[in-house]
């Protein structure tokens, strides 16, 4: 392999490592997302029974 490809080779693996690191932060941003938002839905409140802080019980 002649230093050319060498360098091909390397440039090929750190476009697909960052692509890849790229999809893996996006994943772990939407399940932080999905958690927090369900957190904060109020309709996901009113169906596990619990009371939100402002709302007579």
């Amino acid at each position: 392999m002649t230093l050319h490809w060498a360098h091909v080779t390397a440039s090929y693996a750190l476009v697909l490592g960052g692509f890849l690191a790229l999809g893996l932060a996006a994943t772990l941003r939407l399940r932080a997302a999905r958690r927090r938002l369900a957190t904060l839905d109020p309709r996901a409140r009113r169906a596990t029974g619990q009371a939100s802080a402002g709302a007579p019980a």
